[in-house]
């Protein structure tokens, strides 16, 4: 059994054999860009400010994609040796600008959410996961891990491959999977604050990562308002996806959704009623606990 996911069995067979036919990760891509309308999140975000609380667009990203989470938990799922698990917990992978460094030295781990975080929650565990890794980036589990692996002569090689083994077969420990930033519900990117447009950026073979975000600089895209045409300023984000995981219908549902939300912040600011938080009806009823 592995320590971060459950193995679905009761699945649509189409899904199930799409594990035989696309075992490796790079095999599922599928990539397209949302486009988030920037004036809701720069009007929301100038509001906090004048009540003294300073929120990012990244904390606005990481709430509304937590939120449908618990909305579209399939989003949640990954696959490993061609089987299909739910994965146990809501955990980020994002880079980090290494501080006192040469310009582009980066450190990566990554965060942990709940699904009932609400944007302020959110908002607060990205400033102390940046503030955290920017200055002492040596002290985080994924650089204590790669330390581990360079420091001795010819271990590289082997416990790399060891790793990989044991992921999958399931029997990486906790520990390790913690550490790894490519175990994680998603990876996300923010390129605008280097200036750089947003891409899609591949999923890594390695770990779980089902679906990547990379936020990229502001353009202007046309759009119908009544019977003109205007040009609205938005944030282009790439999203590279596992199609293994949903259909595509479901997909579109949940960025429809994540849409919603960031066009009217203000609903992240309560958490979703516990009731209401859906899990992945796949999950068998003894073992729904590990995600309660």
């Amino acid at each position: 059994m592995r320590a971060d996911g459950v193995k679905l069995k009761n699945i649509d067979p189409m899904d199930k054999i799409a594990g035989y036919i696309m075992t490796k990760r790079y095999d599922t891509l599928n990539s397209c860009t949302i486009d988030i309308p920037l004036e809701p999140m720069d009007e929301y975000i100038r509001a906090k400010h004048r009540d003294g609380v300073d929120i990012s667009h990244m904390a606005l990203i990481l709430s509304a994609y937590v939120r449908v989470l618990s909305e579209y938990p399939q989003l949640n799922r990954f696959f490993v040796n061609k089987r299909p698990y739910a994965r146990t917990e809501v955990c980020v992978a994002m880079v980090v600008l290494k501080a006192g460094g040469d310009y582009g030295q980066e450190t990566m781990s990554k965060m942990y959410f709940d699904r009932t975080n609400t944007v302020f929650d959110v908002n607060d565990i990205i400033n102390g996961y940046v503030t955290e890794n920017r200055n002492a980036p040596d002290n985080n589990k994924t650089e204590k891990l790669i330390k581990v692996l360079l420091g001795v002569p010819g271990i590289l090689n082997v416990g790399v491959g060891l790793f990989k083994w044991m992921d999958k077969h399931g029997l990486l420990p906790k520990s390790i999977i913690d550490a790894s930033p490519f175990h994680n519900s998603l990876v996300v990117t923010n390129l605008a604050s280097i200036r750089t447009n947003h891409i899609y950026h591949h999923l890594y073979d390695f770990g779980t990562s089902s679906i990547f975000l990379a936020m990229g600089i502001p353009h202007y895209i046309p759009v119908k308002s009544g019977k003109e045409i205007v040009n609205i300023k938005t944030m282009p984000i790439g999203v590279v996806m596992d199609e293994r995981i949903a259909n595509g219908s479901y997909f579109a549902r949940a960025f429809r959704r994540m849409q919603q939300l960031l066009k009217n912040p203000e609903l992240l600011e309560t958490p979703p009623e516990p009731e209401k938080i859906l899990y992945d009806p796949a999950i068998p009823e003894k073992k729904l606990y590990k995600f309660k």
